[in-house]
């Protein structure tokens, strides 16, 4: 058995994404493919011992059914957060999230999305980005989270 750790005050943190969202937004428009809108479920939760949290998320982008489960967690080491995201198609994606100047980001080498919350935390707006190189990123999807409990 091992011994219990103590929980890093960091994670307090994270207590502004509690509760249940309903997501809605649209993809932006490319060349190739017009914008489509976005509607989500979204949970956040502590998991056993309050040392991460588990974010399931279900919902349809235009025509397409997607989801996943998101866990976030503290890395003392870096004094960052990190996530890893495992979507419907099998992919798992590891970024950072950080915290600086009321803006939430979650940085991967080909995706990040920077959120601010308004409306006293009732409210979440993310704006996602893609960069195929790493270097110049694009716009990807704006949605607006709303805490319905």
């Amino acid at each position: 058995m091992s011994t219990a750790n103590s929980r890093p005050s960091a994670l307090d943190r994270l207590e502004v994404f509690i509760g249940r969202w309903l997501t809605e937004g649209e993809t932006v428009a490319t060349p190739g493919a017009p914008s489509v809108k976005i509607v989500a479920s979204d949970v956040y939760q502590w998991g056993p011992g309050g040392q991460f949290i588990m974010h399931p998320a279900y919902g349809r982008i235009g025509e397409q059914d997607v989801g996943g489960l998101e866990v976030i967690g503290y890395d003392p080491a870096t004094d960052q957060f990190r996530t890893h995201f495992f979507d419907h198609t099998g992919n798992v994606i590891t970024e950072t999230l950080t915290f600086r100047d009321g803006t939430w980001t979650w940085q991967a080498t080909h995706h990040r999305c920077k959120g601010v919350f308004t409306d006293n935390g009732r409210m979440l707006t993310a704006h996602h980005e893609l960069s195929e190189d790493g270097k110049r990123w694009a716009p990807s999807m704006i949605v607006t989270l709303r805490r319905v409990a």
